[in-house]
C-alpha cells in the first residue's frame, strides 16, 4: 500500500482505502461488526522530523505493534510528508492511521485577561489538534490550505534561526566556542532522521538538542559539569543528554532567558481554518490536572464543555500519562455526555520510550469507561478520515459545522462510530 498526490482529486488519504471495498460494502460490513469490539488506540504521536521518542517512522510503527496498538495517530507540526511513509508502514503491521495536526495559536482576549487554557505558562496560548485530515500531500492541498500553512512555517522558522544565533551569542559571551547556526540544527534533524532538509520545521528542543551535542563533543565527563555551569549561569541539574537539553531551555531559551525570541502567534481563527481547509476536525486537547492548579479555561469541566462547543469544536483529547485516572474519567464523561467525541494519545514529544498504549499519571490503567469513550473517538475519527477522503460529507463539514441530517447527537455518533469500527477492522484485516 502506497500514497500518492495524484490518486484522487480529493488528495493525500485517498489510496489507503484502495483495497477495503466499495462505499457500500463498508457500510454492510459496519452493520455486521460490534462496535464496541475495542482495539488499542493511540491516537496522538509526534514522528520525525518533528521532535520525537523515535529515531524513524519504522520504529514507532514497530513498536506500536509489538505493544498491540492497532490505531495509530500522528499529530504533527507543520510538515505532512511522513504520513505517506506512516500508511505504508502501518499497513504493513495491520495497523489503522490516523492522520491529524497541531497548532499553536493565540487568543488574544485572554492573553490580557491572564486566562490559561491548555499552557499553564503562556496566558490565552492555545494548543489545537486537527484530527483526521486527509489533504496532507502539498499538490492535494486547496491554495487556502497552502497560504495559511506558509504563514505559520514562515513565522515559526524565522524565530528559531533568532533563537539559534541567540543562543551561540551567549555561548560565545561564556567563553565556550561553540556557535551553531539554523542550518546546523537542520542538518542535524536530517542526519538523524534520514528525511529531506524541506521537511524539517525546527523546535525549540531541536535547538537544545543541537547544542547539547556539541557540549558532549567538546568536553569529558570529567569537565561538562563545569562547563555547563558557565553556560548556565547555574549548576546543572543533571548531566545526561536529555537532562541538559531541559537545563539549556529553563535557563537559557525560556521567556525572560538570554536567549528567548518572542513567539510570532496566529489567531485562532487561522489555525481553525487551516484545519478545515486540511480537511480535518478540530479538536481541544485538554491538560486538565497535567497542570497544578488547573489552568482557570479548563478548572471547570461543565464550563469547558460550553467554551469548547462555542468555539465549534466538537472534539476534545487527553493525554492520560500526565493525569490521575479520576480525572480522566472526569473529563472524557463531561465531554462525551455533552455529545463531543474525546481521544487519547501519549504525544511521544520527548527522548522518553514511554509505553505506546496510554495510561494514566504513574502507569496507572485507564479506567475501562475512559477508555470505550477514547474508542468511539477513535472510531468516528476513521469514519471522517475514509468519508472526506472519498469526497462524502465527514463529521463536520467545511465550515466544522456538524454533519447533518441526524436526529440528534447520539445518533450522528452512533453511526460514525460504527463506520470508523467497519473501516479500522478492513484496514487490520490486511
Amino acid at each position: 500500500m502506497s500514497l500518492t498526490a495524484n490518486t484522487s482529486e480529493y488528495g493525500g488519504a485517498a489510496d489507503l482505502y484502495a483495497g477495503i471495498g466499495t462505499n457500500a460494502e463498508v457500510d454492510a460490513l459496519a452493520a455486521l461488526i460490534r462496535a464496541d469490539n475495542q482495539r488499542g488506540v493511540n491516537a496522538h504521536i509526534h514522528l520525525p522530523p518533528n521532535f520525537s521518542a523515535f529515531d524513524t517512522v519504522q520504529q514507532a510503527v514497530e513498536l506500536a505493534a509489538e505493544q498491540n496498538v492497532q490505531v495509530l495517530g500522528a499529530s504533527n507540526y507543520y510538515d505532512y510528508s511522513v504520513y505517506s511513509q506512516l500508511a505504508e508502514e502501518c499497513g504493513r503491521h495491520g495497523i489503522a492511521p490516523l492522520f491529524g495536526t497541531e497548532i499553536i495559536c493565540l487568543l488574544e482576549d485572554l492573553r490580557k485577561t491572564g486566562v490559561r487554557l491548555n499552557d499553564p505558562g503562556n496566558p490565552g496560548k492555545l494548543y489545537l489538534c486537527g484530527k483526521g485530515i486527509v489533504h496532507f500531500t502539498e499538490p492535494s492541498m486547496s491554495k487556502s490550505a497552502r497560504e495559511l500553512l506558509q504563514t505559520i512555517r514562515d513565522n515559526d522558522s524565522a524565530r528559531m534561526a533568532q533563537m539559534t544565533a541567540r543562543l551561540s551569542a551567549v555561548f560565545q559571551e561564556r567563553g565556550v566556542a561553540i556557535a551553531l547556526n539554523e542550518a546546523d540544527v537542520r542538518a542535524m534533524v536530517v542526519a538523524r532522521h534520514g528525511c529531506p532538509p524541506e521537511t524539517v520545521y525546527l523546535q525549540e528542543r531541536h535547538v537544545a538538542q543541537a547544542f547539547q551535542e556539541a557540549i558532549f563533543q567538546l568536553t569529558t565527563d570529567e569537565k561538562r559539569a563545569s562547563v555547563l555551569e558557565q553556560i548556565l549561569g547555574a549548576a546543572p541539574k543533571a548531566l545526561d543528554a536529555a537532562g541538559v537539553q531541559n537545563d539549556l531551555r529553563s535557563h537559557l531559551m525560556k521567556a525572560g532567558k538570554s536567549a528567548f525570541v518572542s513567539e510570532t502567534f496566529v489567531n485562532f481563527d487561522h489555525a481553525y481554518r487551516l484545519i478545515l481547509a486540511l480537511g480535518g476536525i478540530p479538536c481541544y486537547p485538554i491538560l486538565a490536572d497535567g497542570a497544578k492548579p488547573l489552568c482557570e479555561y479548563e478548572a471547570n469541566a461543565d464550563a469547558l464543555v460550553k467554551a469548547t462547543l462555542a468555539r465549534n469544536i466538537h472534539c476534545t483529547e487527553l493525554i492520560p500519562v500526565r493525569n490521575s485516572a479520576q480525572e480522566v474519567t472526569r473529563y472524557a464523561k463531561a465531554m462525551r455526555n455533552a455529545g463531543l467525541i474525546v481521544t487519547a494519545g501519549t504525544e511521544h514529544n520527548t527522548r522518553d520510550l514511554i509505553p505506546m498504549l496510554p495510561t494514566c499519571l504513574n502507569g496507572a490503567p485507564l479506567p475501562a469507561e475512559a477508555q470505550a469513550i477514547f474508542w468511539e473517538g477513535a472510531c468516528v475519527v476513521a469514519a471522517h478520515q475514509y468519508l472526506v477522503s472519498q469526497g462524502r460529507p465527514g463529521f463536520v463539514d467545511h465550515t466544522g459545522h456538524l454533519a447533518a441530517h441526524y436526529p440528534n447527537p447520539e445518533a450522528r455518533i452512533r453511526r460514525f462510530h460504527a463506520m470508523g469500527a467497519a473501516v479500522i477492522e478492513a484496514l487490520t484485516r490486511r
